[in-house]
């Protein structure tokens, strides 16, 4: 019974990841769409797309974390939501560039997960 459960789990984190990608990727084509018809300052830039993926992060957790310690898992699916963003938005910008800000970003996006992953675990009872 024990790895119906771990499996389960595991699963939904996975879902929510994709999840999460997902919507990073979709807001992120629209934002692109408006920054070409609209005059949005370069300043801009990096705050929305860092809200957008904390907000993917907490969304992806909230709708598919369930069962026991959403913290944990939603902090996996923050962390992993993380990892697969980088390399996604990285490949399509054709650099791959660690900066303080990678960091900043791990720990945002893993708060996210978490706080989704309370919610998610405990909105559902």
């Amino acid at each position: 019974m024990r790895n119906e459960s771990m499996y389960g789990g595991t699963f939904a984190v996975i879902k929510g990841v994709l999840a999460a990608l997902l919507i990073s990727v979709l807001f992120s084509i629209f934002f692109a769409v408006v920054l070409r018809v609209a005059p949005v300052p370069d300043r801009a830039v990096y705050p929305v797309n860092q809200t957008v993926k904390v907000l993917a992060a907490f969304l992806g957790a909230l709708f598919f974390i369930r069962g026991e310690r959403g913290w944990c898992k939603g902090l996996v699916l923050g962390v992993l939501f993380f990892a697969l963003s980088y390399v996604t938005f990285s490949a399509v910008g054709g650099t791959f560039l660690l900066s303080p800000l990678c960091l900043a970003e791990l720990v945002l996006t893993a708060l996210g997960g978490v706080i989704g992953g309370v919610l998610g675990v405990n909105l559902r009872r």
